[in-house]
């Protein structure tokens, strides 16, 4: 009947239906000879377990997709789907309980137990209980024949599955080709021969479908702004139908659940393999971007005051053979949850149009390889445009709270570069210097000192943080980590050691402290350095506060030390940080 026309199909469910309705007027008139002397509605003595009931009787309600399945072939598929669904489910719900009572009524138990031909015996009419049993059938086979292998010819057009299926013949393009693969899918499970086996397994794959289209619409109706059904109920009936999908799966059968998650996935992974692309809207899109909103507005309206230091860096690397070191130190230093964006600067030529908002987002797989966000922008001068990015970028929840870039040499007397530092020193923000030693770069990533002095305050808390994230990193996990701390001032040792012990234990960071004596020689500070950390892979220093005009003596000292020692991060923290009290005089 399929083959011959969907049309006559269709005019044929009326005469099954008419049937049904016989059928179901013969039992309701039958006898009441087998009728029970007394009914126990919620006994239990010799029943099946609920599961075992649910999966056999289950396939017998799920006709009411079948209407979903041709919405191709309706006039008006917006009005006819939920008013023919609800009233399909409607019906069928009055149906079955209306029968399940009315022979607890006037069946014996025992009958009902032992006899399946029990409806015959009591109908007024026998042979019209075979052609509702007929009836029902055929009515569930011609959904599922009518229905299938349009489903099957729509997705074969979305290039989901072969497109062999996707050909139609005739005028309405009947779907032959997928109706013969769904005939031999039908076939392979009837020669189960197992009825109960076939209702369990039907039962499984009904109830995922169900619970992914209830979480689909679930989703959707949360995330997606262009979801707008004309037939409105709450967003959260999908959640819980979704929920109780998987519940009933549970019950019923566990393996058989995994069985079908394992062929959902597999469909799943097959398909993002395949790069399937629709005519539509990716759900999990919405959702992340709902989730992204939601969670800054949750961020953005709490005081981050005293809150641990989560790094979002702009990064302004460059472009070298070496970039992706320093891309990789800063990625390290950002940790598991912060955000960092590089920019590249592209000098541009005066009144040179900017480069539009999608030629700004730079694909490259150096960048998402490290979980780097990358734009590229025109600028005039190099060190207006870092000022520029650093004043208007970011966005609320995340704003970014650290600019890290190379070690400017040769830039002492650049009046560009110190307008440059004094503003981002002005917008507080936290700034990292990376000097890359070209020749032994990070060594072997297993030692990095910390320098303190007393004016370190607040770079001292900066300088544990990023230890912490440091030995969070797969390549510096074995590292060895040293506080170096210049005792100028004569202070007994046991006081700075446990002092220093405190702060590094609040962060628990394993760290070892060396104390140097330097109140009698007085050896400046960067000697010091070249002199204890000539071959540490990475040290940090903090920048001291120093007027704006000291600038040029200050960069010229630390190109000094620069060509005695490794890779080295200068640190400038922002007033974020707290205070550590490194004037151990008074702690005496």
């Amino acid at each position: 009947m399929a083959l011959i026309s969907t049309s006559i199909a269709l005019k044929a469910q009326f005469f099954i239906l008419a049937a049904i309705i016989i059928s179901l007027i013969s039992i309701f008139l039958g006898t009441t000879e087998y009728a029970p002397e007394t009914v126990s509605l919620f006994s239990t003595e010799g029943s099946v377990p609920l599961e075992v009931v649910f999966a056999v009787f289950f396939p017998a309600v799920t006709g009411f997709t079948a209407g979903i399945a041709m919405s191709g072939d309706l006039k008006n598929p917006k009005k006819s789907i939920p008013l023919g669904t609800l009233s399909a489910i409607g019906i069928g719900l009055v149906v079955y309980l209306g029968l399940a009572v009315f022979v607890a009524f006037s069946v014996n138990s025992e009958i009902l137990k032992t006899d399946y031909n029990f409806l015959m015996k009591m109908a007024l009419f026998s042979p019209a209980v075979v052609a509702g049993i007929w009836g029902a059938t055929l009515s569930s086979a011609l959904g599922g024949i009518l229905g299938g292998p349009r489903i099957l010819q729509a997705m074969s057009l979305d290039k989901v599955t072969p497109k062999i299926f996707g050909k139609g013949k005739g005028g309405n393009n009947e779907p032959v080709n997928a109706l013969f693969m769904v005939f031999l899918i039908a076939e392979a499970g009837i020669l189960i021969g197992e009825l109960d086996v076939i209702a369990r397994v039907v039962s499984m794959f009904y109830l995922t479908a169900y619970g992914f289209i209830n979480i689909s619409y679930f989703l959707e109706s949360w995330a997606n702004p262009d979801f707008q059904p004309t037939f409105k109920i709450k967003r959260w009936i999908g959640l819980l139908g979704f929920i109780a999908c998987f519940a009933v799966m549970f019950k019923l059968d566990m393996v058989a659940m995994i069985g079908a998650f394992a062929i959902v996935a597999v469909l799943y992974f097959a398909l993002q393999r395949k790069e399937v692309k629709l005519q539509s809207n990716d759900v999990w899109r919405s959702v992340w971007e709902n989730v992204v909103n939601k969670g800054l507005k949750k961020i953005a309206a709490k005081d981050d005051e005293n809150s641990n230091w989560n790094p979002n860096i702009i990064l302004f690397s460059g472009q070298s053979k070496h970039q992706y070191y320093l891309l990789e130190l800063c990625k390290t230093v950002s940790g598991r949850t912060g955000i960092v964006t590089n920019f590249k600067l592209i000098l541009g030529k005066e009144n040179d149009k900017p480069f539009k908002k999608t030629e700004q987002i730079v694909r490259d797989d150096t960048f998402s390889d490290l979980g780097i966000f990358a734009r590229q922008i025109k600028v005039d001068i190099i060190y207006k445009g870092i000022t520029n990015i650093a004043t208007t970028f970011g966005f609320s929840g995340v704003e970014p709270n650290t600019i890290m870039m190379g070690w400017p040499k040769g830039l002492e007397n650049s009046e560009e570069y110190s307008q440059m530092t004094e503003t981002l020193l002005h917008l507080d923000y936290n700034l990292l210097y990376l000097d890359f030693d070209k020749k032994t770069k990070f060594g072997n990533y297993q030692s990095v000192d910390l320098w303190w002095r007393e004016t370190d305050s607040k770079n001292a808390e900066m300088m544990l943080n990023i230890a912490r994230f440091i030995i969070a990193s797969p390549k510096w996990q074995n590292t060895k980590i040293r506080v170096l701390f210049v005792n100028n001032n004569n202070v007994d040792n046991a006081v700075i050691y446990s002092k220093i012990s405190e702060l590094v234990d609040s962060l628990r960071v394993i760290i070892e402290i060396k104390i140097i004596d330097n109140a009698v020689e007085q050896i400046p500070f960067y000697n010091l350095i070249k002199q204890y950390s000539g071959t540490t892979d990475l040290t940090l220093i903090g920048i001291p506060n120093y007027k704006i005009e000291q600038q040029a003596e200050f960069i010229l000292k630390t190109n000094d030390l620069f060509e005695t020692i490794g890779s080295t991060l200068l640190v400038k923290a922002a007033n974020n940080f707290n205070v550590l009290d490194l004037n151990f005089i008074k702690n005496e």
